[in-house]
């Protein structure tokens, strides 16, 4: 950028991006640096997009965990990964995972598996459960139960 923002522009700038979606400090940080402010007023940005309700890391905690499960299908260890990523708390990591119903995520994680253990009908059984636990593991979904799945599946 040839010419370094004012605090106010900065602000300004940041509220926008902020109000655009949810975001993280770190994800905020990491634009203010990129777009050239200087590391010593970073801090007073924050503070002010937290005082205005543009910033909250509990709302994006939730809204990012709600988001990927019910989007992108990402198990609960794949969110907790990214959100530990992203420097959140693990007290507000703990509350965006109550966001998701039990009965729902069951619901998913069986849906999943159905999906990938269709898309790979062609090949061995072996092979199959191979690719269902690569796909399972990559979106973070837990593997205790999935024994008792693939019997099901092994018997249809």
């Amino acid at each position: 950028m040839s010419k370094s923002l004012t605090v106010v522009e900065a602000k300004k700038r940041m509220e926008h991006y902020c109000a655009y979606q949810e975001r993280c400090h770190k994800e905020v940080t990491q634009k203010l640096r990129s777009i050239g402010v200087s590391w010593m007023i970073i801090p007073e940005i924050i503070s002010h997009l937290i005082q205005e309700n543009y910033l909250n890391e509990t709302r994006f905690a939730h809204h990012f965990a709600r988001g990927k499960f019910r989007i992108k299908k990402w198990g609960k260890l794949r969110i907790v990964r990214e959100l530990k990523q992203r420097d959140i708390s693990e007290w507000n990591i703990q509350n965006a995972l109550k966001e998701i119903p039990d009965e729902d995520y069951q619901k998913t994680f069986l849906a999943v598996i159905t999906k990938f253990w269709e898309a790979n009908k062609k090949l061995p059984i072996a092979q199959r459960k191979a690719k269902v636990i690569a796909a399972l593991k990559y979106r973070g979904w837990e593997l205790g139960k999935l024994s008792v799945v693939f019997e099901q599946f092994s018997e249809k």
